[in-house]
């Protein structure tokens, strides 16, 4: 299993068993340095979707009490567990990262730190679930994302913005069930 993608590259990757087994083992390297409990901590994005080609990196979802009140410890615990803030600013959510090495130049998982049980975290929780749980929807994903690399190998922002309207339709969905 090789993890990790350049700035703004996009390429994807067969599916792979082993992403789950490195989202547990890191999991369980999270849970020593910060203390969070593991229903805190949830793997997501197309790496946690069986059998979905994706990007080769591991997005993990963790939720706190009060995101406005995260604690230095909380990002220091997760600095040992080889993460760094990112200056990426999104609404309702902080997001850290590790690299393949100390050039800084491949970042092989995120962390996307959100309220506990906020609507994102309930949104990104859903949109795995149902992917997971409906084939046809799961194939038409896949299906997009891949007619986005035959194009261009480049444009992360471009690539997130391409499958944007898919996504906030499976949320959509989730507002429906409730």
């Amino acid at each position: 299993m090789k993890l990790g993608l350049k700035n703004d590259e996009v390429r994807l990757e067969t599916y792979d068993p082993e992403w789950k087994q490195e989202f547990e083992r890191v999991k369980q390297t999270i849970m020593k340095f910060t203390g969070l409990s593991q229903n805190r901590i949830e793997h997501i994005g197309s790496t946690a979707v069986e059998g979905i080609s994706s990007k080769p990196v591991i997005d993990i979802l963790i939720g706190v009490d009060d995101l406005e009140q995260v604690e230095k410890q909380l990002i220091d615990g997760l600095k040992q567990a080889g993460f760094l803030r990112l200056k990426v600013k999104r609404p309702g959510e902080i997001v850290l990262a590790k690299f393949l090495d100390e050039s800084y130049d491949e970042k092989t998982h995120y962390i996307h730190l959100t309220d506990y049980h906020s609507e994102l975290w309930k949104n990104l929780i859903f949109f795995r679930d149902y992917l997971n749980a409906n084939e046809y929807e799961k194939e038409k994903y896949e299906k997009l994302k891949l007619d986005y690399v035959k194009r261009s190998s480049t444009g992360i922002i471009e690539y997130t913005d391409f499958k944007e309207r898919f996504v906030l339709e499976v949320f959509m969905k989730r507002s429906e069930e409730e």
